[in-house]
């Protein structure tokens, strides 16, 4: 398979279906990196350890890093969403349902938008590309098993890593700083969750970069005529694009979401920003390396549960916990269908 840059744009050229492929993943991911990269930086910013412009432009640099070098090095959950369905040997027809499931996408978030329903962009593309695999085979003999088994292991890690991490983290820090002056522990706790918000954002391009790359490469290889891409290596300039597109969208910023999730969740000190940041880096980077997709808000949005249920429970926003499991109840199936539907659509049309 030629993976070079001169036959990707020429392939563009060529084929309409790759192009509105290529159009449609950098749109998504520009959204991730405009609604998701936030959460990496929110508790950095409400706790008033750098300024909301400052932080954004770490936050990008450090996706932008994420993905590049992330992939480089493990590039398992790219590897995790190509293979997590089979689109069968038809590649014309694959790469109809793959535009498919990528509108589904943009449809199913316009949609859960307007009615107030929580989404999380990494679930709707593990949907996505599930439900168009199920209308091109006809059937749940497009899903492949032992990948997709993947994504559940990723929603309990997002929880048991996320929370438990957090804690202990917490905890630790509790214990060991118990006796420290408040003003030196502010004074280094201040350094410290600058440290840990550029961890979390480079761990967020690792996760979330790899996804859509995943994806992007599956485009690739239909439209060399190829069913999968196994046996064939990412290259560089793939990973150029994703990661500079993800840090765009970065640098536009979110302070709505920035709000909800540093603000509206639980109220954080400094040394509790930095355990949920700390907690939460380390949750993706494990996830990142075994190859398990999980969504990063999830992963922030438990950790920032653990920190606070270090003080007490009641220090927690459960209506933050209520809309986590709305968007794993409405995604999968929602986001799915409309997939699905959309795929035998495009097939017929197309």
């Amino acid at each position: 398979m030629d993976v070079s840059l001169s036959a990707f744009w020429e392939g563009m050229l060529s084929n309409p279906a790759l192009l509105v492929t290529v159009l449609l993943t950098m749109g998504v991911i520009f959204v991730n990196g405009w609604t998701d990269a936030p959460n990496a930086i929110a508790t950095c910013i409400t706790t008033r350890c750098m300024s909301v412009r400052s932080a954004i432009i770490m936050s990008a640099v450090f996706n932008f890093l994420g993905v590049l070098i992330m992939t480089k090095i493990n590039s398992s959950v790219a590897s995790t969403i190509s293979n997590i369905v089979d689109f069968g040997s038809d590649t014309h027809s694959a790469m109809v349902a793959l535009c498919a499931a990528l509108f589904s996408i943009v449809v199913y978030s316009v949609g859960a938008s307007y009615f107030g329903i929580p989404t999380s962009e990494s679930h709707s593309l593990i949907a996505g590309i599930t439900g168009a695999a199920m209308a091109i085979q006809n059937g749940l003999g497009g899903i492949n098993g032992a990948e997709w088994v993947k994504v559940l292991y990723g929603l309990a890690a997002s929880v048991i890593l996320g929370f438990g991490s957090g804690w202990i983290i917490c905890k630790l820090i509790t214990i060991l700083f118990y006796q420290l002056d408040r003003r030196m522990a502010n004074r280094f706790f201040k350094g410290a969750q600058i440290f840990g918000a550029a961890a979390m954002s480079f761990m967020h391009g690792a996760q979330d970069g790899q996804k859509f790359i995943g994806v992007l490469f599956l485009g690739i290889a239909f439209s060399n005529g190829q069913s999968n891409v196994q046996g064939a290596v990412i290259p560089v300039w793939l990973m150029l694009l994703c990661s500079i597109v993800m840090a765009l969208g970065t640098s536009v910023g979110g302070e709505k979401i920035i709000k909800s999730v540093g603000m509206d969740m639980v109220k954080l000190e400094k040394y509790q920003g930095f355990s949920a940041d700390l907690a939460a880096a380390f949750g993706l980077l494990m996830s990142s390396l075994f190859g398990i997709p999980v969504s990063t808000t999830h992963m922030k949005t438990t950790a920032i549960m653990g920190v606070g249920a270090v003080r007490r429970l009641s220090a927690i926003n459960f209506g933050v916990v209520k809309d986590m499991v709305l968007t794993w109840i409405f995604t999968f199936p929602g986001c799915g269908l409309i997939s699905f539907v959309m795929a035998k659509l495009f097939i017929a049309i197309f």
